[in-house]
């Protein structure tokens, strides 16, 4: 069983919206809708209905005002013998989460939105998912910017502001790979 109080607040806003735009998908509805219906029910004690965290708020509204752009990026990562359509919905999700974080959201360092989009995929999808949502996030990092860290199982593996700040034209050695995310970095993301 994993422990979910370990996960930082931002974690949990990311599942949030994970789970309302998967549920979103399935009942063919808009993700913004089900946002304001569980807001209301927020409000009445007896719904036990959590209420929506700010964060969580962001991310759906900001996955539903750029559904189109992520879908396009998202697509241009795909194997050629596949199609969005054909991603089980929960890796669909993930991957407009972790989209819209990487393009959209500049609160969020790259390497979290990943990190972080790897270990939802573990933990809905088991451990087919997260080799290619990992491939295709940072291939979406990596071309917004050529600056953007790469993670590998939720560890950085490049210092973003070393190599930003290095000469264009110089040769650059791969730095070791730092430490695992910390949970006060967690709670940072």
């Amino acid at each position: 069983m994993p422990d979910y109080k370990r996960h930082g607040a931002r974690y949990r806003a990311r599942r949030r919206a994970v789970d309302i735009l998967f549920e979103a998908e399935t009942r063919d509805i808009d993700p913004v809708a089900i946002l304001d219906d569980r807001t209301e029910l927020a409000k009445d004690p007896q719904n036990a209905v959590a209420p929506i965290a700010d964060f969580t708020r962001e991310i759906i509204n900001g996955v539903a005002e750029k559904l189109d752009d992520l879908d396009d990026a998202i697509e241009r990562f795909l194997d050629r013998d596949w199609e969005l359509h054909r991603l089980p919905a929960v890796d669909r999700q993930i991957l407009r989460v972790g989209t819209w974080e990487i393009m959209f959201n500049e609160e969020v360092p790259t390497a979290i939105a990943i990190a972080n989009a790897l270990e939802m995929a573990t933990e809905y999808s088991g451990n087919q998912a997260p080799p290619y949502i990992h491939a295709m996030l940072d291939g979406i990092a990596q071309s917004i910017s050529p600056y953007a860290p790469a993670v590998a199982e939720g560890v950085v593996t490049q210092d973003v502001e070393a190599e930003a700040e290095a000469p264009a034209a110089a040769e650059v050695e791969a730095p070791a790979a730092a430490e695992p995310l910390t949970g006060e970095e967690e709670k940072e993301s």
